[in-house]
């Protein structure tokens, strides 16, 4: 499961993508837009501000706004961010590799084989996913997907 703070961030980035050259956005346009708590939703933006995804602009009128297009951000970035890996278990992943403690022989191992799928099947989908491919604007600009 992505914790809400992951889905939050997916959320606002994907709203940002929406508004991608438009200029800033308020924070309280996002939490509105998105229905998302506007406290944990400031926290995120600094991090995801941190990590180089988004700019702003302070004062009053200010907010913020992507820096890389859509279509140069994917789902798994994010994901990874947040999460630290997409691995379910430690023994598959590639950024927090850590032995099972379960396993007689991690090369043999079935489920470790199972699970290594899983998470080679998942990064490949989140990475080919773009903030572009969750944005469907119709006639009137309103966001067709969400989470």
């Amino acid at each position: 499961m992505l914790s809400k703070k992951t889905r939050y961030a997916i959320l606002a980035m994907k709203h940002l993508s929406s508004k991608y050259g438009k200029g800033v956005v308020l924070i309280s346009d996002i939490a509105k837009a998105e229905n998302l708590p506007i406290r944990f939703l400031e926290n995120i933006l600094l991090e995801l501000k941190k990590n180089g995804y988004l700019g702003s602009k302070p004062g009053k009128n200010g907010g913020y706004y992507l820096i890389k297009h859509p279509k140069e951000i994917n789902l798994a970035q994010i994901v990874r961010y947040f999460e630290g890996t997409i691995a379910l278990l430690y023994c598959v992943s590639e950024k927090a590799y850590q032995p099972c403690e379960f396993c007689m022989d991690e090369r043999t191992c079935k489920i470790k084989s199972v699970f290594k799928e899983i998470r080679n099947y998942t990064y490949q989908k989140l990475e080919q996913t773009k903030l572009s491919d969750l944005v469907d604007l119709d006639e009137s600009d309103s966001i067709m997907y969400s989470i």
